[in-house]
């Protein structure tokens, strides 16, 4: 081990690393592209964004089962990003808005084949009081990649004089060569699980968990997708190429931050640091809601940067300590299912607001939604104190 990380934690950094160098290249681009080049309405854009990212999180729910039952990892793993890999050539062919919405698909569906069952296997790759650095190093590696990923379409949009298509074949490589490393990857063979039907037995479950997942769902509502941060930078006016410098800032922040809120979360609680984040999320949207200065995006996109690095990582490493590793992507992949149908509801709700009201209607309410969740979790806390017997308990093996 290095700094305390094993070599699964070490390879699938950088298989995110390269996977999301891909994935960056072509996602700040998406939006305008669907908007400037195919001329979609920006509902769709949002109808788009609402269907892909919660087909993704269902199917974290339904592989984060099959992988539980089975107790496999690296199958689920290896098809995920071979789904992701496909979906840059699909991106190259898209002449009207529903291909670019099957490479959005195969993309996010990618995604939800492997997230589950590859948190799964950081965790078991990972000893407990580490848990935090672990997914903090992988979140700090993912947006690394989130960095590189946009500053390179920069300079191939220039390269290729705007041609949006060129991007996204060239996209293929790097996630390509992230395909080649996964199958260095070990996993302990393990019995199976007498998992018989797709199931949670919420009996078993703790209130902790429960009032988790409720209160995420009210954030997710509020949660619309980044796409909306990038088409509002350019309805505040900024240029394709400094609304994608713009975007870089928040990976650039979440980078930096994402190893230290999981070091935080290891020693003051992943609640508190959660909290916050929520608080962040809520102030960010309300400036980016009331604002006409397009010089404020330069403050605000960072911020809402740190907001990804206190909560991405250290939300999963939260969940982790509230259930038993045998049945973890199980956990995770209720957690994405029921979020899930939030982020389809949040994304649809901000189109329809930016389309029928304004363009800041959809930052507005999300501001209320972070408020009030923020505030349902600061009671909670305070109540688990006062009510120790609805602390955290391990999920008993079937």
């Amino acid at each position: 081990m290095k700094l305390g990380l094993s070599k699964n934690v070490w390879l699938m950094g950088v298989v995110s690393l390269l996977n999301d160098i891909s994935s960056e290249i072509v996602y700040p681009i998406v939006p305008i592209f669907l908007t400037t080049v195919l001329g979609a309405p920006v509902a769709v854009v949002g109808l788009i964004e609402g269907l892909t990212e919660a087909s993704s999180n269902f199917l974290m729910a339904v592989s984060g089962f099959v992988s539980d039952r089975y107790q496999k990892r690296k199958p689920f793993v290896v098809f995920g990003y071979g789904l992701s890999t496909v979906s840059k050539l699909i991106f190259s062919l898209a002449f009207s808005w529903p291909v670019v919405f099957l490479g959005r698909l195969t993309n996010r569906l990618g995604k939800g084949v492997r997230t589950t069952a590859r948190d799964a296997l950081i965790i078991e790759s990972t000893e407990k009081s580490d848990r935090g650095k672990a997914f903090g190093f992988h979140r700090t590696m993912d947006t690394l990649g989130a960095v590189v990923g946009p500053s390179l379409s920069i300079l191939m949009l220039q390269y290729f004089h705007g041609n949006y298509r060129a991007v996204f074949f060239w996209a293929f490589v790097p996630s390509a060569l992230a395909m080649l490393l996964l199958f260095f990857l070990s996993e302990k063979r393990k019995d199976h699980l007498s998992i018989k039907v797709m199931r949670f037995e919420w009996g078993k479950a703790n209130v902790s968990f429960k009032l988790f997942l409720l209160i995420s769902l009210l954030f997710t509502l509020g949660n619309s997708s980044v796409a909306f941060l990038i088409l509002r930078a350019q309805n505040l006016g900024l240029s394709v190429s400094l609304t994608i410098l713009v975007y870089v800032l928040i990976n650039v922040s979440s980078a930096i931050f994402a190893i230290p809120a999981g070091m935080m979360s290891d020693k003051i609680g992943a609640k508190k640091v959660l909290f916050f984040g929520y608080l962040l999320f809520s102030y960010v949207y309300l400036i980016m809601g009331m604002t006409n200065d397009s010089n404020l995006l330069w403050l605000l996109f960072p911020i809402y940067g740190l907001f990804l690095a206190l909560t991405e990582g250290v939300g999963r490493a939260y969940i982790s300590r509230l259930v038993p590793h045998e049945i973890a992507a199980s956990a995770f992949g209720i957690f994405q299912i029921t979020t899930g149908f939030a982020t389809f509801a949040a994304s649809y709700i901000a189109g329809i607001l930016w389309s029928t009201i304004s363009p800041s209607a959809p930052f507005i309410f999300g501001s209320i939604m972070a408020f009030g969740s923020a505030s349902l979790f600061y009671l909670f806390s305070r109540w688990i104190r006062t009510h120790p017997q609805a602390s955290p308990l391990s999920l008993k093996r079937q």
